[in-house]
């Protein structure tokens, strides 16, 4: 019996960890910034104004793009595959919590809530439906929120469920994403919530997790920096290292302030490191070093060391050359 429960307790703690490290990327993206910029588009408010004698309804969501990567940033949360998946999450700390009444309660509650707002029973306890028709076909859909969301999320997305985006076409792309952006705002708020919860008990002690996880960078601040480096080259075929701390095989030379870069691409081949104002260049093979090398003609010029440059080519004619190239 304490085997089991060592087990269960492993499998419960693998699951915490893991949920903490996807809830912590969760808290990271920009949505979450305002938090009650994030609280309000759980039920997005709807303005409307009379023109013309007609009604005129106005809806105001964030960037598809930026919903996007927030969808991608919870979708493990809402897969049951996953260790991060939400009810593992809850089903750990209702087992963690049985000997607190008040927790247990609070677990719950907050599952009770999950299943209302991500998995609801019936079509009926969805936030609304929408009724499409068209009038020249007489073809009619009715499709109810959260499928909208979910045809949205998995149809649009994350993956390209041809099932869901056929369900949810006849509505159009801005119903979807409508219907999808309070799913993904409350599933936001519910994680971050709930990521607190747990660091509150790991931080009393009914949790037993490494700091690490609280810890561990999750998400990029930035995507431009700089860092101390040592480099070094060698000619093309030359042995790699066989790993990260082993000695560098003979014929490495490390590279320096005073290195000629511009002798290197000529005598190595390729662009070594972007230098400024030097055109790419490339080396054949010892085989065809001689074969089939234009003479002359224009196409190409030799470099000092005898190294053809190619033409340069805007990337979309070299798609065309590509695709020309393997027509029969």
């Amino acid at each position: 019996m304490a085997r089991d429960q060592a087990e269960i307790e492993q499998k419960n703690r693998q699951c915490l960890e893991s949920f903490v490290v996807r809830a912590r990327r969760v808290a990271e993206h920009s949505l979450a910034d305002d938090w009650a910029k994030l609280v309000a588009l759980i039920d997005p408010k709807i303005g409307f104004r009379f023109e013309n004698g007609e009604i005129r309804i106005r809806h105001e969501l964030p960037p598809e793009e930026v919903v996007e990567s927030a969808a991608a940033r919870i979708r493990p949360i809402l897969l049951e595959t996953e260790d991060c998946f939400h009810m593992k999450a809850l089903k750990a700390l209702g087992y963690a919590c049985q000997e607190l009444p008040q927790d247990a309660e609070r677990v719950r509650a907050v599952r009770a809530d999950w299943k209302t707002r991500v998995a609801p029973a019936t079509p009926a306890d969805a936030a609304y439906r929408v009724l499409v028709a068209n009038t020249a076909t007489g073809e009619e859909h009715d499709l109810d929120a959260h499928r909208l969301a979910l045809a949205w999320i998995y149809g649009d997305v994350v993956h390209h469920d041809t099932e869901r985006r056929n369900e949810g076409d006849p509505f159009g792309l801005r119903d979807r994403f409508r219907a999808a952006v309070p799913l993904v705002a409350w599933t936001m708020v519910a994680t971050i919530e709930l990521l607190a919860y747990i660091e509150a008990l790991w931080k009393d002690g009914v949790l037993q997790l490494p700091p690490e996880v609280f810890d561990a960078q999750v998400a990029l601040k930035s995507t431009v920096w700089e860092e101390p480096a040592q480099m070094f080259f060698a000619p093309v075929g030359t042995e790699p290292p066989s790993g990260a701390t082993s000695s560098l095989p003979e014929g490495w030379l490390p590279l320096g302030k005073d290195t000629d870069l511009s002798r290197l691409q000529n005598i190595f081949g390729g662009q070594l490191l972007h230098p400024t104002a030097s055109a790419r260049a490339t080396v054949p093979s010892s085989e065809d070093s001689d074969a089939g090398q234009p003479k002359d003609d224009g196409d190409t010029a030799p470099t000092d060391h005898g190294v053809p440059r190619q033409p340069v080519m805007d990337w979309q004619a070299e798609l065309i050359e590509r695709w020309r190239a393997m027509q029969p």
